[in-house]
């Protein structure tokens, strides 16, 4: 190699030393999230801890591959409405977040929706069950509505109704009973569906329809009105310099001529 071919290589490795690492590869959603920790530490609530929520992240999209190849704007943005709303996604059941397609869908969990209720100033109660066949289950709507349930220890059978109740501090009480025929409505007209939570802990997304539809009956938060309104939905929102990672460096140095 003459001389002028090992300045060229010098000079052309010095060059790449001092590229962006951001021009040779896409950033992660990894790097991302750990760029995001400020934003969500402002968004959480206060009894809330970012570095948890970040990690949480993290476990997620190692557990679920497939959120890798959403858009960094969906997924990001559905972590911020967690972050926001002061819910864990994941294996608390509080929240999910579910690949569709190229889009990371938020979806509230029935133990988030209850976790949002209770931080009402009216809250009193809330219930989700799940009746089987063979309990004792009567309920009547009307001018005196009336709801009666004895579960069975044993034997219970197979799911025949689902249903939700709350009671508010000032006596109010409503609640909500649902067939499976209508939970399987609710399914249907959810893009995630066939996968998700509605695959994998049915019952609960069961219960979450209830408490869900039993919301509208009841006045609520505005903290618990923003969630449901996020619900399955997908956000792109957020601001651009979110989305941008501060370039690495590759490792290089400059050696000047006679230099070893």
């Amino acid at each position: 190699m003459t001389l002028d071919d090992t300045r060229a290589a010098v000079a052309q490795r010095a060059q790449q030393a001092h590229q962006p690492a951001q021009q040779q590869a896409a950033p992660t959603l990894a790097q991302q999230i750990e760029r995001m920790r400020p934003e969500i530490a402002r968004a959480l609530p206060k009894h809330m801890d970012a570095d948890r929520m970040a990690r949480i992240a993290l476990t997620t999209l190692r557990r679920t591959p497939k959120l890798a190849t959403c858009t960094s704007e969906s997924f990001l943005g559905a972590l911020m409405t967690c972050s926001q709303l002061g819910v864990e996604p994941g294996a608390t059941g509080e929240a999910y977040l579910v690949p569709y397609g190229r889009e990371c869908t938020f979806i509230l969990g029935y133990k988030g929706m209850a976790k949002l209720f209770w931080q009402s100033p009216i809250a009193k109660s809330l219930a989700a069950e799940v009746v089987y066949e063979n309990d004792h289950f009567e309920w009547e709507k009307g001018l005196n509505p009336r709801l009666e349930h004895r579960p069975v220890l044993a034997n219970r059978g197979r799911p025949v109704a689902y249903y939700a109740v709350a009671t508010t501090i000032n006596g109010g009480s409503a609640f909500v009973v649902l067939s499976p025929d209508d939970v399987e409505a609710h399914r249907k007209h959810s893009k995630s569906g066939g996968s998700g939570p509605w695959r994998d802990h049915f019952d609960a997304m069961a219960k979450k329809t209830c408490v869900r539809e039993l919301f509208k009956l009841l006045p609520v938060s505005v903290e618990l009105a923003q969630a449901v309104a996020h619900d399955e939905s997908v956000r792109t929102d957020l601001d651009t310099a979110v989305l941008e990672v501060e370039p690495d460096w590759i490792p290089g140095e400059i050696v000047e001529d006679g230099e070893q």
